[in-house]
């Protein structure tokens, strides 16, 4: 028996690794100044061991871990 994590978007919409996800609200990036805004597009995510999270990378900042309900699939 495989134990697949699920990643759902805000939609309810799986994630896989490699797709593009488009961000619902701004974000602010804690440790940084950086604010990521709403409709920012973030391609090629990574899924890891956790149903509600995903990492990244955007222009801004590189090693990004975002909460899945706060994206939609692009």
């Amino acid at each position: 028996m495989t134990d697949e994590i699920i990643v759902r978007d805000s939609n309810g919409t799986q994630l896989k690794d490699g797709d593009s996800v488009t961000l619902i609200k701004d974000l602010k990036v804690k440790g940084t100044s950086e604010t990521i805004k709403r409709g920012t597009v973030v391609k090629n995510i990574r899924l890891i061991d956790d149903a509600d999270t995903f990492e990244c990378n955007t222009k801004q900042v590189k090693g990004l871990v975002l909460r899945a309900e706060f994206v939609k699939k692009a």
